[in-house]
């Protein structure tokens, strides 16, 4: 099969990789339709995180075409969404609500496993980890917001929620990517009143305004709190989402969150320093991590089907599987939020 190939630093081309095949009984192949770029891919191609050689690629949607024996909730031909890790559901961890760190699951597109910029991809434990699109027919605009649940938009969701977003509240968010932008839908879904997003590019401010930015603050660093702490009478926001991973970033969330308020940090950390001081003298909190995709989707999925919310809308840029040099290139040079590769040919689910 033709697949991305993640070749080092910088080098992202396309391939031939052994088309993948049932292994266990719990497996179940799938044909990839759409995929897309994380920003997390982008650490791995600047060389910021290790990575092996190889398949590359966590977020994607298709059609399941062969299921194990064990396989008992899906079939053959079903419309699928696959969170970026995959899960058994059944350990400690999974029941806990936390199947992002299953036990005995994983992340695809490295440590051997199948990437999802690929156009097929073996999902261990099929049953608990893929979730069945209902219905048919879906426009593509829906099927785009689809696709983002399979990772930025639950992360989007889990900055939040680890913020503690909720009804009224005051919140910001750090960072203008794909994570960030989902952050802010994910603030205004949770009933936030006043949304201030942190950005200096104009066209990601206005997908930030469509998503329910009540306020924009175009400065970065000691200029950017200044501005924010100004905007709410010298007392920060309730809730400072950090959707970036960077030192810079996480110093402003927790700058701008103010006393007895919550970080939510969901940015892969590189060279990142929690102020605990801010944390233990003015009683700032902080969570946040691998976002629990499996668990958040059976939540948004059905917003998404009825056009509550539309993330896809952060899927700026288009290309086919031959073009994912260009898909890298265009978000490693901020042309572009988030690139959608289109891998695969018919999207016919059954019909329920």
């Amino acid at each position: 099969m033709r697949a991305a190939i993640f070749n080092g630093p910088h080098d992202i081309g396309v391939g031939e990789r052994p088309d993948p095949v049932i292994t266990h009984p719990t497996d179940a192949i799938v044909r990839v339709t759409l995929a897309c770029v994380c920003g997390s891919d982008l650490w791995y191609y600047r060389g910021l995180s290790p990575h092996d050689l190889g398949a590359i690629g966590h977020e994607f949607i298709g059609v399941v075409d062969e299921i194990g024996s064990d396989v008992r909730d899906l079939a053959v031909g079903d419309l699928v969404v696959t969170p970026f890790t995959y899960s058994d559901g059944t350990c400690p961890i999974c029941l806990a609500g936390w199947p992002s760190n299953c036990i005995n699951g994983g992340g695809f597109g490295n440590h051997g496993i199948d990437g999802g910029q690929g156009e097929a991809v073996r999902v261990p434990f099929a049953d608990t980890t893929l979730l069945k699109v209902p219905g048919s027919g879906h426009s593509q605009e829906t099927l785009r917001s689809v696709l983002a649940l399979s990772d930025v938009a639950c992360t989007g969701h889990h900055a939040a929620v680890s913020g503690g977003v909720g009804p009224g509240m005051t919140v910001g968010v750090v960072g203008d990517g794909a994570v960030g932008l989902s952050a802010v839908l994910a603030a205004k879904r949770l009933g936030a009143a006043r949304i201030i997003a942190l950005s200096g590019n104009p066209s990601r401010q206005a997908v930030a305004r469509e998503f329910g930015a009540t306020d924009i603050v175009t400065e970065r660093g000691d200029a950017a709190i200044e501005a924010v702490l100004a905007m709410t009478s010298g007392l920060g926001v309730e809730a400072a989402l950090e959707c970036v991973g960077t030192g810079q970033s996480m110093a402003t969330a927790f700058a701008i969150a103010r006393s007895g308020g919550m970080v939510g940090a969901v940015g892969a950390p590189h060279d990142v320093e929690v102020p605990i001081d801010t944390v233990i003298f003015r009683n700032v909190g902080l969570r946040g991590g691998v976002a629990p995709a499996r668990r958040y989707i059976p939540e948004l999925l059905p917003d998404v089907l009825a056009g509550r919310i539309n993330p896809g809308r952060v899927l700026d840029f288009e290309t086919d599987l031959e073009g994912i040099a260009e898909a890298y290139t265009a978000m490693d040079e901020r042309r572009s939020i988030k690139s959608l590769v289109r891998v695969g040919g018919s999207m016919t689910p059954v019909v329920d």
